[in-house]
């Protein structure tokens, strides 16, 4: 894929460009954190309330992006340092590629990215294997991009008779409304209410889930600036911790988060974070990392359904894992 091209020749130069830096630097004078719009999270009342400026005692600077492939693309480029809420798929891809950059933590877990079929195609899970030879929009090395892989396994689908085309979810939005996709597989709750408008969801609510198809975001960081900074990395961690337990026991500045996600009101931003969970520090390191935990087994499963033949899955995905921040 022409991304994933792309992404090997910057890690490349990022890693000449790391091994060339000063060992001895000076911690930074500001953050430059990226996220997504559309997607309600409780760190968002923290980054309004200036949470994390205070106890960073530096800026914290905040870019959307589209899509965690470029949150990999900025991290190579030096544009941000830490990516929240980057889906898995995009950071392993990063990583398959040798991108110097490693995950220090969990954001979110949510039901997997739903595909939408466009309404008037005739097509639903008893017979989606007439997907194969039409168009599907997926935004590509993304959570719905893994999400539509695990989907057509589970149907028995072979995605290489689907002319995938590469779209951002608004994108992908337009092009079924227009009849010009058959189905496209998109996030973010404005996209996704955009794509049911128009069509209906190829696996029924919680189906997806009942078969182990279910999604993380992860917290990700560029190793240099963890080196550099991990008294920050750290910090960052224990405010979106904090923020996360906070919300869990008052959702009172809920038209916060809305307000800031860019979601249409409070009841949409309700009802995505109710499919959500916002597992704490402490969570993360019973329940989702280690050897047998939720997410370690997760990312094993994403790394290899991504490998390339340029681009091999890893033997031991740990190597990129930093949980030290947890703590």
């Amino acid at each position: 894929m022409k991304f994933i091209n792309k992404l090997t020749t910057m890690a490349a130069t990022a890693v000449v460009a790391s091994t060339m830096a000063s060992p001895v630097m000076a911690a930074a004078d500001r953050i430059n954190v990226g996220y997504f719009l559309e997607w309600a999270t409780p760190n968002m009342i923290a980054k309004v309330e200036m949470a994390y400026d205070e106890a960073l005692g530096v800026p914290t600077a905040w870019t959307a992006f589209e899509a965690g492939t470029q949150m990999t693309e900025a991290m190579l480029a030096g544009d941000i340092d830490i990516s929240f809420s980057q889906g898995l798929a995009p950071f392993i891809n990063g990583v398959n590629a040798n991108a110097p950059i490693k995950m220090v933590g969990l954001a979110v877990q949510y039901p997997a990215n739903e595909c939408i079929v466009r309404n008037g195609a005739g097509i639903d899970m008893s017979n989606a294997s007439e997907l194969e030879g039409k168009k599907v929009a997926v935004p590509l090395a993304t959570m719905a991009d893994f999400s539509f892989r695990m989907q057509m396994i589970a149907l028995d689908v072979d995605v290489s008779k689907i002319t995938v085309v590469d779209m951002v979810p608004a994108d992908g939005v337009v092009a079924l409304g227009e009849g010009n996709v058959d189905m496209a597989c998109v996030f973010g709750g404005n996209a996704l209410a955009g794509a049911k408008e128009v069509g209906k969801q190829l696996f029924p609510a919680g189906e997806m889930e009942k078969r182990g198809i279910v999604s993380f975001d992860v917290v990700s960081a560029r190793e240099e600036f963890i080196q550099e900074n991990p008294d920050m990395v750290r910090t960052f961690m224990t405010v979106t911790n904090d923020a996360n337990v906070a919300f869990a026991k008052d959702q009172s500045k809920i038209g916060l988060i809305q307000k800031e996600s860019g979601l249409k009101d409070d009841a949409a931003t309700k009802a995505q974070m109710d499919t959500m969970s916002f597992p704490t520090n402490a969570e993360q390191l019973e329940k989702y990392f280690g050897d047998d935990g939720i997410a370690a087994k997760a990312i094993k499963v994403v790394g290899d359904a991504f490998a390339t033949k340029e681009n091999p899955a890893k033997d031991d995905y740990s190597v990129v894992i930093d949980t030290s921040f947890l703590k």
